[in-house]
């Protein structure tokens, strides 16, 4: 299946965390980081999630936010750190791809925040995703 959300991780679970209707997933991306994902219970079900399961991640690039270092006291738990690749800008919007281990990331973000916070290729930068904006799929 072709999908247009361009960011795709490849990844294996490390831990279920089921509630009443909510679960939490632990992801281990091919590159070595730990991420969260926040689907249904039906979901994981449907999946056959459990630990060691192979999946991937899928984030659209308008839920990734970004930042010039690690962000403390915030409730985002996933951090990714990487490096600017590549910035295209528009009228009002830039597309900003980034190089994580394992793979990499493209950021949707506003042309104003590219100037504010002088992002360019070779910029470290920390990609921020909430664990409710990704999505699972068994690979």
């Amino acid at each position: 299946m072709s999908l247009s959300i361009r960011n795709q991780i490849a990844g294996t679970v490390t831990a279920v965390t089921p509630g009443e209707v909510m679960a939490t997933v632990k992801v281990r991306l091919d590159g070595g980081q730990d991420i969260t994902a926040a689907i249904t219970l039906e979901a994981v079900k449907e999946l056959g999630l459990a630990e060691g399961s192979a999946v991937k991640t899928l984030i659209k690039s308008t839920e990734v936010s970004l930042a010039t270092g690690p962000v403390e006291g915030l409730s985002i738990r996933n951090q990714i750190p990487g490096t600017i690749a590549d910035v295209a800008t528009g009228g009002a919007m830039a597309s900003v791809k980034v190089d994580v281990q394992g793979g990499e990331l493209t950021a949707a973000i506003t042309k104003d925040a590219v100037a504010d916070l002088n992002l360019a290729a070779g910029t470290s930068v920390v990609a921020l995703i909430k664990s409710t904006e990704i999505a699972l799929a068994a690979a």
